[in-house]
């Protein structure tokens, strides 16, 4: 896939769930009231220092309070206008359904399962299917409406591992889920960033 755009994707930072080490999924009523905490918030800034010298151009953030929060201290570190964020619903974390409150083994032994994976839909939630549909939506969007943009998106561990994944070509379940275990450049940890 040959794309308009230079890429980077950052994972939002630290909540008091990863500081915890809760072992939880987020509470339904989290998304916009989980905050960074104080680490969390240095872990972006610490990440924000690398993309100083890129000339991030534009901006896209969930607008999840631990996202928005995240792009913002980005925003602050590399001296970009910070009412310039656009905020889009389609890159927001993904919707566990029953799931959310619950242990994060349950989840995980749920999608992991079978043969079909990007199928596995939890009752009132979302499957991996959905959201490649809904960060493919608006990658292809971004790169219908930008050209030759440096562009910053700053997300939450699945979409971000589905969107470096479109954004690389991949097309196949299996070439997802063998991405999803490269820690380094697909699937993030807090407040890293993937260069696509």
């Amino acid at each position: 896939m040959k794309l308009n755009n230079k890429y980077f994707l950052i994972r939002h930072g630290q909540t008091i769930y990863q500081k915890e080490d809760r072992k939880m999924n987020y509470d339904p009523d989290s998304p916009y009231k989980l905050e960074l905490t104080d680490e969390g918030k240095k872990m972006v800034s610490d990440s924000a220092e690398k993309l100083k010298a890129e000339n991030i151009g534009i901006i896209f953030a969930s607008p999840y309070l631990r996202t928005k929060q995240s792009a913002e201290i980005v925003s602050e570190v590399i001296g970009f206008d910070a009412s310039k964020i656009n905020y889009d619903e389609r890159i927001v974390d993904i919707n566990l359904g029953i799931f959310m409150g619950r242990p994060m083994d349950e989840s995980r032994e749920f999608y992991f399962s079978g043969n079909e994976k990007f199928k596995n839909k939890p009752e009132g939630g979302e499957s991996w299917n959905d959201i490649l549909g809904r960060v493919k939506n608006f990658l292809e969007e971004v790169e219908k409406n930008y050209k030759n943009e440096i562009i910053l998106v700053v997300s939450h561990a699945d979409p971000i591992w589905l969107m470096a994944g479109y954004l690389r070509g991949l097309e196949k379940e299996e070439q997802f889920l063998e991405a999803r275990k490269d820690r380094e450049n697909s699937y993030p940890k807090l407040a890293q960033i993937i260069k696509i």
